[in-house]
């Protein structure tokens, strides 16, 4: 006599097969050209397989689906099942897994870069995302999208989410194409020193590190020698000098501001190195609070 178990793997088994039919059915009249029929077949199968709770079913049929349409050009079929796989997500009340995430990034990746699909579906699955860490979406999340919009030469927007993920690496390879495609030599230093700052009011320390030794290491405009030899940190009192030679350079560039007579290096960058090299001569160590950033 069969066993709950053996049942239950049977069951499971059947489901598997009778969804993989249904699949293959769909693909057949997408490979046909019949478009509206195969979408609102997905849509029936959804609605029907998340009144039976099956949501698992539900998200993989409108994932693949979504993947199918996208492949035709269809995407206004794709990015409404792509609404319809976050739709699963959200009413399942399913836990933030790596693999879920992957599949909106992948989703995300495929959408018409200026729909104003692509813009609701991003917002909605950041919000789901909280579900895991980060109050504005999950870092692995925004990581994966800073990398899409990154390959799209979207650097901004690209900027945005490495900046609410934890991959300071990442961010800074991007910044050194950015300020190589689109910055002007004179402004080096600016694409580093406004990401260091943000990532410190972000509270993230580490990715503000890596962010600035990745960058001035990888950058082919700065010297080599002149940052990597020298153990770097952030005090209180650099942070506040940084923060002046970061607004004094924004008054120069937008309201002829004089600029200050210049370090021996030049540029903000330059401060900043000539602040790093100098702060060990004050002995006094920072709070707790106020601890240094190493920045090595």
């Amino acid at each position: 006599m069969m066993s709950e178990q053996e049942a239950l793997k049977c069951s499971s088994a059947r489901n598997r097969g009778g969804t993989q039919r249904v699949e293959g059915k769909l693909r057949a009249s997408v490979e046909k050209g019949d478009y509206y029929e195969a979408h609102q077949m997905y849509r029936t199968l959804f609605f029907r397989y998340m009144s039976q709770a099956k949501h698992a079913d539900a998200r993989e049929l409108m994932y693949n689906g979504a993947q199918l349409f996208f492949s035709y050009n269809q995407l206004n079929s794709a990015a409404d099942l792509s609404m319809l796989v976050l739709e699963s997500l959200e009413k399942s009340e399913a836990t933030v897994e790596d693999e879920d995430l992957e599949h909106l990034a992948k989703l995300f990746s495929l959408m018409d870069p200026n729909s104003p699909e692509r813009v609701a579906f991003v917002s909605r699955a950041l919000k789901w995302s909280t579900g895991g860490s980060g109050k504005l979406g999950s870092p692995i999340l925004h990581q994966l999208l800073a990398v899409t919009l990154w390959k799209e030469q979207n650097y901004s927007e690209s900027r945005y989410h490495f900046l609410h993920s934890s991959d300071g690496e990442g961010c800074a390879q991007m910044l050194v194409e950015y300020s190589a495609q689109r910055g002007f030599r004179s402004e080096v230093d600016m694409f580093v020193a406004q990401a260091v700052l943000q990532f410190l009011c972000l509270k993230n320390k580490n990715s503000a590190s890596v962010v600035f030794s990745t960058y001035t290491q990888k950058h082919p405009s700065i010297e080599k020698g002149l940052v990597c030899s020298t153990t770097l940190r952030i005090e209180p009192t650099l942070f506040c000098q940084v923060l002046i030679n970061y607004l004094d350079r924004i008054g120069q560039l937008f309201f002829g501001v004089p600029p200050k007579q210049s370090s021996s290096y030049g540029g903000l960058l330059g401060n900043l190195l000539n602040s790093l090299m100098g702060s060990d001569e004050e002995g006094e160590e920072a709070q707790e609070d106020g601890s240094p950033i190493e920045l090595d």
